[in-house]
């Protein structure tokens, strides 16, 4: 699958697949062996079960109530990077996360690596100074 088309239905089943918590359509984008980095400093979660257990545990405290991401940017090598951001409520308080992915696709059009940075603030926020969101 061309990466441009991957990418594409990657942001799109991820915007859905958010905000209905839905884990297995979130699964069906990643090649079995996949590695997620979550966070720079956290160990990575090697594997479709292990991207399971954190997804799982990442939705169970939390309410979406809005999610989006960027149209991709498409690079070499079977690579793209996207914007997202999540309106959330957890503990009763009201959060906003925003961040970015970069996705590395095999020939299939799966996600074999992927690698997330995002920074969490109070409230219900836009982010500010974003290439993609205005």
């Amino acid at each position: 699958m061309e990466t441009g088309m991957a990418a594409e239905r990657f942001v799109r089943v991820w915007e859905r697949g958010w905000a209905a918590h839905d884990v297995q359509a979130l699964l069906e984008l990643y090649a079995e062996d996949c590695v997620h980095r979550s966070m720079p400093f956290r160990e990575p979660h090697r594997g479709r079960t292990e991207l399971a257990e954190y997804l799982r545990w990442s939705f169970a405290e939390e309410r979406v109530t809005d999610v989006r991401f960027s149209a991709p940017v498409v690079g070499p090598d079977g690579v793209a990077v996207a914007e997202f951001r999540v309106l959330a409520e957890e503990g009763g308080s009201a959060s906003t996360l925003a961040g970015c992915v970069f996705v590395r696709f095999d020939d299939a059009g799966l996600a074999v690596e992927t690698r997330d940075y995002w920074h969490v603030v109070e409230g219900h926020r836009e982010p500010t100074g974003s290439l993609f969101f205005r």
